[in-house]
This record gives structure tokens, C-alpha cells and sequence, in this order.
């Protein structure tokens, strides 16, 4: 039987918010693991972000506020101009260090962090993006027994980053938004 992750870390880019409200409105509600969700934003914008999602989303969805705890079926998002990263105590802590992949927040910040603590028991998932921010960390979470999805870059609005994620972890599996979503139903 396969082991069931405690946390989920989800990066995208251009073409986030179709892609993300695509796989949240096709969760159903119950109280599965959470979801940390990083998508690159201009740092100055008020993205109103969490209120899109919630109103396609059946689990509470919360922009992330410093030493936020994780609470099960709920989904975080990072807030424009931090960096999101798991604490030992697995609450959620923001920072603003230097950006990383010319990004802030990093996707791979918060999968290299979210694998340090979680280990085996993390999925990381990679959207659509025009960079390659989230292959390392997918790397990582892949290297500490975690399971690692990536976009189908057929399907994304911009696929560089699925590219860059298969590139950097050719045993990651390659999913459909859809399958993604139907992956998260049956295994948090």
C-alpha cells in the first residue's frame, strides 16, 4: 500500500491561476493533507488570489501569514514578495531573502524546505511556468522518498517550467490537470 503524503507543495507560473483552480475545483471536500501552493506574482500587486480559489474551492484556502500552522484539508498560499518554508515544527514561515530563479516567492525554497522536514511523505507537483523554478526542489523531494507530478507541458499555457521539472526528474510522473486532480482525490 502506498504511503500517504502529510503535506502537498504545488508551484506554478504563467497560466497559474487556470491551472490551479482547475485541480482545487476538482477536489472533493474532506480533510486531506494540506496543500502549500507558491505562484509567482508581481511583488506590489494585491492579487486577491485566495478569494478566486475559494469561490471554486470546496477546502479553506488562506494566504500564508508567518508561523502559520499546517491544518489538514486546508490549501496556503504564499503571499506576493515572500518566500514560503517549512518549519521544523512544520508551521509555515515567511522571509525576504534574496529572490531565487529571479522569483519571490521560490518554488524550489519551498520544496527543498517542505522535503527537509516531511521526507517520504511530501508530493510535490509542478504547473505550467516560463522558468525553472521547482525542478531542483522537485529533485530534492524526489531524492528524500517523496512523490513528485509534473503538467504535461502539452496542456500548459507555458510549458518551460514542466520542461525544466521533466529534464530534472525524468521519474516524476506526467500527469493532466484533471489527472492531477483525480491523483489528489484518491491518495490525501
Amino acid at each position: 500500500m502506498s504511503i500517504k503524503p502529510e503535506v502537498v507543495v504545488m508551484g506554478a507560473s504563467a497560466g497559474a491561476i487556470e491551472a490551479i483552480t482547475e485541480i482545487l475545483s476538482g477536489l472533493r471536500e474532506r480533510t486531506g493533507a494540506p496543500i502549500v501552493i507558491v505562484v509567482h506574482m508581481p511583488s506590489a500587486k494585491d492579487t486577491h488570489l485566495a478569494t478566486l480559489l475559494q469561490n471554486r474551492c470546496s477546502r479553506p484556502i488562506i494566504e500564508v501569514e508567518d508561523k502559520q500552522p499546517l491544518e489538514r484539508g486546508h490549501v496556503y498560499l504564499a503571499p506576493p514578495d515572500y518566500h514560503v518554508l517549512v518549519e521544523d515544527d512544520t508551521s509555515l514561515a515567511l522571509s525576504s531573502e534574496e529572490p531565487v530563479n529571479y522569483s519571490r516567492p521560490s518554488i524550489d525554497v519551498l520544496f527543498e524546505s517542505a522535503a527537509d522536514v516531511f521526507s517520504q511523505l511530501i508530493l510535490g507537483i509542478i504547473l505550467t511556468g516560463a522558468n525553472q523554478d521547482g525542478a531542483k526542489g522537485l529533485r530534492e523531494i524526489l531524492d528524500v522518498g517523496g512523490k513528485a507530478l509534473i503538467q504535461e507541458p502539452t496542456e500548459a499555457h507555458c510549458r518551460a517550467m514542466p520542461d525544466a521539472a521533466i529534464a530534472t526528474c525524468p521519474d516524476a510522473r506526467v500527469m493532466s490537470l484533471r489527472e492531477i486532480s483525480q491523483y489528489l482525490n484518491e491518495r490525501i
